[in-house]
């Protein structure tokens, strides 16, 4: 999910930026920007190693405390469960969550309900993660991306325990639930039952994305999966199950049309805009 990595990048780019001068600063801010060199420098550890000290130093410096965040989740690497490597993503939600309870105004609560939803969304930890990107979205009510990854969450929640129970039928990838089958109809109304207020709520979520950003082609391709859902949970209505499913096309087709004008735009753009003297 690229879109998340935003949020690292922002503070990374703040830590790049820094320019004030050692001489007038604190011990604590000294160590800041010791460790804002070092991650320019791509010396990661170490950079780490002067926030830690810039932390300990000054306790309530928010600031070394959001880039230490920042450093810890930079090094933690999605899907690899070696014990430092989830000690790395817990530290960093530490740091985040103390910057967050912090009495402060600005992006710093945003940029750290959002850098705790994608390190638990990583980690695979679901609720928490979708936790956090509904703080993110109290936060910014106007940054689709939120939602967008709100719906992502649902979707995932509801498509795996899908596919498990799909895999257990037998079913074949073009099958859908059959309500006149026995042992498809009692897993079709399991599934509904726990899946379908995700669902609901996927679609909803997705929908205020793409009303912020009515070019936002992920949150369309996710609209498609999201009405693929809910058809194949609809043994109970099955006329509604193919107004879903021509509603998952229809999302098909917006999201290509989409790419091919986002493309286009690229292309034109990179089109020379005149001709040069020889």
């Amino acid at each position: 999910m690229n879109w998340t990595l935003r949020v690292f990048a922002t503070l990374a780019l703040a830590l790049a930026s820094s320019t004030t001068l050692l001489s007038a600063q604190s011990d604590s801010d000294r160590e800041l920007n010791l460790g804002t060199q070092s991650y320019k420098n791509a010396k990661y550890e170490k950079a780490i190693w002067h926030f830690e000290k810039a932390v300990a130093l000054d306790p309530e410096n928010i600031t070394a405390r959001m880039y230490l965040a920042t450093a810890y989740g930079s090094q933690y690497i999605p899907g690899v469960e070696q014990s430092e490597n989830t000690v790395l993503g817990e530290k960093a939600i530490e740091q985040y969550q103390y910057v967050l309870n912090a009495p402060q105004v600005g992006d710093r609560r945003l940029n750290s309900a959002k850098g705790i939803a994608y390190l638990y969304l990583n980690m695979k930890k679901f609720e928490d993660s979708k936790k956090y990107y509904l703080l993110a979205s109290d936060l910014d009510p106007k940054d689709p991306e939120n939602y967008y990854s709100i719906g992502v969450l649902d979707w995932t929640q509801t498509y795996q325990p899908r596919m498990e129970a799909r895999a257990k039928l037998d079913l074949r990838p073009e099958d859908h639930l059959n309500p006149n089958i026995e042992a498809q109809r009692m897993a079709c109304d399991d599934l509904r039952g726990r899946n379908m207020p995700m669902i609901q709520d996927g679609i909803e979520q997705l929908t205020k994305a793409i009303e912020l950003r009515p070019d936002y082609d992920d949150a369309m391709a996710y609209m498609n999966l999201m009405y693929r859902e809910r058809a194949d949970v609809e043994c109970n209505d099955l006329a509604a199950r193919e107004q879903d499913l021509k509603a998952a096309d229809n999302w098909v087709d917006k999201t290509i049309a989409v790419k091919k004008t986002k493309d286009k735009k690229v292309r034109d753009l990179s089109k020379p805009t005149g001709s040069h003297p020889e």
